[in-house]
């Protein structure tokens, strides 16, 4: 395939506002009075969007700027909107160990991973808050003159011809691109010129042909327009006939039946931006989000003093691409895109790590940055917001993925925002802990077979989760299960012989695995075989403000817990009489890991006495962990 809806392939081998019409937010009129997706939760207008999506989904938790202290659940972000400096991981409120542990694993990806290199080279950024407390460039940001299919070899330039990675590197976005057409698309949605659940047709008449008529701009943004992935529009030489394409394409399924990746959508999407606004859409990224962000590397067809400072992409010849160019170097990668000169909704935008920064840093605040504020709060929430309920597994706010372990890794929540880009390129946004990641790496250089899957991505992003520290429930530390994948875990409690019909099991609990794949368990045994223990949890909170009691009668929770402590309770009354064991089990699966668990504060009570107390030092001793450690953080 040689379209840039082809990053689906790493798709497939990963596994897989309060608002009025009269003010700065987006009204009823302007959302189209359409149902809406608020929160993981279909729901009608004129529920208030920001408001009904705060309701229905995690607390954003955002740190504060200068300690990184969590603020927890249902928190609301802090007065001040960080803008970004240097700083160390303390200072970010992120620990050193797993930095450094990220950016080993990150050189190790540029060794034969198996077969081949996954990158020439890559610039790594990550922070929290207001800090920047990682940016480091590895490899080659020039490394291969041109690919030799017969011996499936780089051919290499001379090394005074060769140019190392560097921080400011910039790099070919490729599908980021679109988090940049969608922004616009929001600002125009913002300011009434654009309506969300207005058919695509009513700003492109000839959109119509095909059958695609009914066709939604929510649909376009959302990925569920029933668009195939990709169509050769390169292969047209003119304007005209690669517009005239799209008008006959036919959809591939009833549009709002299916979630579908493709860049059709993104493209259409610029035709309508350009239409509405009479720009050209790298006029309009200048004027709308780079030129007031100071984003001064970011740009559509960078000039050619650029080039040194450019990492090269592929040896495009046919037949794994479908022109025939050379080593791109300095020009888009992207066939479709460079046969739109460059400039595409889908593709085209060249970038570097702190730029993008910046971008991440504007979104996390709410849509400012210093003194400009490109997107309100409830049009930034938009990007976070779940539109795709209907399609488990391909959650997605306007323009950009949410929940996608596939690359986001322990990262990935709920509101957890990104792109990746087919060059080898990703960002990764975390409400929750108020952190975000950049890897961008030119992982098709010198050809895209070379790179198959997502485990830079993956392996950075698990490193930065664990870098955000849980703090123990009481104490100086809790029991940590890990992070490993294909792993089982467990941690159990001696032998106990309980005689009361009130006996139970109280302890704190913190957990963030990968839905369903990987599970804790609660057990008991009383010495034949282990059967799950039924219990309930409670989220943080008091008062009316107190989450109601979460049953778990199967005995095990996996997915999102909001990232903060939970009491649990078990009754143990069916072991009454008689010894019992109990032991968490942490089980994970080969693929994808989430943050992992935390058991704080074990006790078991037998009526009125404790018979265990995980505080009194002779209980703490008898423990038997597998896997399991004592963790600070």
């Amino acid at each position: 395939m040689t379209g840039y809806a082809a990053e689906n392939e790493d798709t497939a081998a990963g596994g897989a506002r309060q608002g009025d019409a009269t003010g700065s937010g987006i009204g009823r009129r302007r959302l189209g009075g359409g149902i809406l997706a608020l929160g993981g939760a279909l729901a009608l207008a004129p529920i208030p969007l920001a408001g009904a999506a705060e309701q229905g989904r995690p607390g954003r938790g955002p740190v504060t700027a200068e300690t990184g202290a969590s603020m927890g659940s249902g928190a609301h972000p802090p007065t001040h909107r960080p803008t970004l400096r240097r700083g160390s991981a303390v200072r970010a409120g992120l620990l050193q160990g797993p930095l450094d542990q990220l950016v080993r694993e990150a050189e190790g990806y540029l060794a034969d991973s198996p077969k081949h290199p996954w990158y020439a080279g890559a610039v790594l950024l990550a922070g929290r808050g207001g800090t920047v407390a990682l940016h480091r460039a590895i490899g080659r940001a020039v490394h291969y003159s041109a690919y030799d299919e017969t011996t499936d070899t780089g051919v290499e330039f001379p090394a005074d011809r060769q140019i190392a990675m560097a921080e400011d590197t910039v790099f070919d976005l490729a599908s980021i691109s679109k988090l940049f057409t969608s922004i616009l698309a929001v600002q125009q949605i913002e300011r009434g010129a654009l309506e969300l659940e207005a058919a695509v047709a009513s700003y492109l008449p000839d959109f119509a042909g095909g059958g695609k008529q009914d066709i939604t701009v929510r649909q376009l943004l959302t990925h569920t327009s029933g668009f195939r992935a990709w169509i050769p529009l390169y292969q047209e030489p003119t304007r005209e006939g690669k517009l005239r394409m799209l008008w006959n394409e036919v959809p591939a399924s009833t549009p709002g039946s299916a979630y579908l990746y493709s860049d059709l959508n993104l493209i259409s999407l610029q035709l309508i931006l350009e239409r509405i606004t009479g720009r050209t859409l790298d006029a309009l990224l200048r004027d709308e989000i780079t030129a007031p962000l100071g984003m001064h590397r970011t740009r559509y067809n960078p000039p050619a003093s650029w080039k040194p400072k450019i990492a090269a992409t592929e040896d495009a010849r046919l037949p794994w691409s479908g022109l025939e160019r050379g080593l791109v170097w300095g020009e888009v990668h992207d066939e479709n895109a460079y046969s739109f000169d460059g400039v595409a909704g889908h593709a085209g935008v060249f970038s570097c790590a702190w730029d993008l920064a910046v971008l991440a840093r504007t979104l996390l605040n709410g849509g400012v940055y210093g003194r400009s504020r490109i997107l309100s709060e409830d049009s930034v929430d938009l990007l976070f917001t779940d539109f795709n309920t209907a399609f488990p597994g391909d959650e997605h706010g306007l323009g950009f993925e949410l929940y996608q372990h596939w690359y986001m890794g322990a990262m990935a929540t709920p509101r957890t925002a990104g792109h990746t880009g087919f060059t080898g390129t990703s960002l990764v946004l975390d409400p929750s802990t108020d952190t975000f990641l950049v890897v961008l790496g030119n992982s098709v250089h010198p050809v895209r077979s070379w790179r198959s899957g997502s485990a830079p991505r993956v392996a950075t992003a698990n490193q930065l989760a664990r870098a955000v520290p849980v703090r123990p429930e009481r104490g100086r530390t809790a029991w940590f299960s890990g992070m490993a994948s294909a792993s089982t875990a467990t941690l159990a409690l001696p032998a106990l012989r309980l005689k009361s019909a009130r006996s139970r099991l109280e302890c704190a609990l913190w957990w963030d695995t990968e839905p369903g794949s990987d599970r804790l368990v609660l057990e008991a045994s009383a010495g034949q075989e282990w059967q799950p223990v039924p219990f309930t949890t409670v989220g943080a909170g008091s008062g009316r403000h107190r989450p109601d009691p979460q049953p778990h009668p199967e005995g095990w929770v996996s997915g999102w817990s909001g990232r903060v402590w939970h009491r649990l309770e078990a009754d143990l009354s069916a072991w009454r009489g008689g010894r019992v064991q109990l032991r968490w089990r942490y089980t994970t699966d080969q693929l994808y890991v989430g943050r992992g668990a935390y058991v704080d504060s074990l006790r078991v009570r037998d009526g009125g006495i404790t018979v265990f107390d995980s505080a009194r030092p002779r209980d703490a001793g008898r423990i038997g962990a597998t896997g399991w450690v004592l963790s600070a953080d």
